[in-house]
């Protein structure tokens, strides 16, 4: 190994090449971006700890969703936004290779819960009566943990595949956060078996998902249509749909990435890609979860409603104090 191969301390961040105007127009957006992904996320979770008539297997791995899409979220984009207001965007050796793990197991998580949350849909329509039975507690838990465990270990072959890889120079990374693939092309050595590893985990984490999913989802919908009930179709539809949304949402966009033939820019439409993937993915989960679900809306307002009423209690009492001392 050559002297410039040596160990690597630091990589720079080539981020979005704009303005500086621009850039911190862009900062100010997604700040609030963020900001609305913390509280839309923290407030289904919020909900589902609340509201005992969402503790049902179906709302216990959407609260793994929404624990996933805020860490997901956080991994990348308090970097990203530090960066656009500096000039110098330079992150560490260790942090960017922690960066890359933590995004791969996220992703790679995100994609088995989508899974499980499929399979959850498929039980509750297509075997009503067993249910309760099969997705008893030990079940979904051994599923959210498999999932979990799953992603992590691929994120970490990923890692360690990454490591025994030299780097020569120049350590500029052409996205906004130390994505892999973006890592790969700093490498000054042959990054087949990376690839190969890559596209066998696509094949496995987005290809054979996906494709159980849409088995689940063509047997769910021959299910729905022999509903008698149109409130029973109505209610099956809405569910479904909302999480029907978000899996078109994820893995059209990490199959367009990984595994889309590349265009003449292909760094600069995976920065744009990976912004949606990383940021508008994670916003848009709870929107739609709360906007086209109607168990959701109602825990909402029976929880307003409770605040509410303890508010006025309060305030009673407050006032039934006052006018005891008063008196007194």
């Amino acid at each position: 190994m050559t002297e410039n191969q040596t160990w690597v301390t630091e990589f720079s961040l080539l981020g979005f090449p704009l303005s500086l105007r621009i850039q911190m127009l862009l900062s100010g957006l997604f700040s609030l971006f963020y900001v609305f992904t913390l509280l839309g996320n923290g407030a289904i979770l919020g909900l589902i700890w609340l509201d005992s008539r969402l503790h049902t297997p179906m709302y216990f791995f959407l609260s793994h969703l929404a624990i996933i899409d805020i860490s997901y979220a956080s991994n990348n984009v308090p970097k990203m936004l530090t960066d656009l207001l500096n000039e110098r965007k330079t992150i560490s050796f260790v942090p960017c290779i922690m960066q890359t793990f933590l995004y791969t197991a996220f992703a790679h998580t995100e994609c088995l819960i989508l899974v499980m949350m499929s399979y959850d849909r498929y039980v509750a329509i297509c075997h009503p009566l067993q249910y309760s039975a099969i997705m008893r507690w030990g079940v979904r838990t051994v599923l959210a943990v498999t999932s979990r465990t799953c992603g992590s270990l691929l994120a970490l072959v990923h890692v360690v595949l990454i490591l025994r890889l030299p780097f020569c120079g120049p350590h500029e990374i052409n996205h906004f956060f130390c994505e892999i693939l973006a890592v790969l092309r700093l490498a000054c050595a042959d990054t087949w078996l990376n690839q190969v590893v890559i596209f066998a985990a696509c094949v496995f984490i987005l290809v054979g998902p996906l494709c159980l999913v849409l088995v689940s989802y063509s047997h769910i919908l021959a299910a729905i249509l022999r509903i008698q009930s149109g409130e029973g179709r109505r209610k099956a539809f809405s569910t479904c749909s909302s999480h029907l949304c978000v899996v078109g949402l994820f893995f059209g966009s990490a199959i367009v990435m990984y595994m889309a033939p590349k265009s003449r820019h292909p760094e600069e439409q995976q920065k744009v890609l990976s912004l949606f993937y990383s940021l508008f993915n994670p916003m848009l989960n709870p929107l739609i979860y709360s906007l086209r679900n109607a168990e959701v809306k109602g825990a909402l307002k029976r929880v307003l409603w409770k605040q509410r009423s303890r508010s006025k209690k309060i305030l009673q009492r407050k006032k039934a104090s006052r006018e005891t001392d008063s008196l007194m």
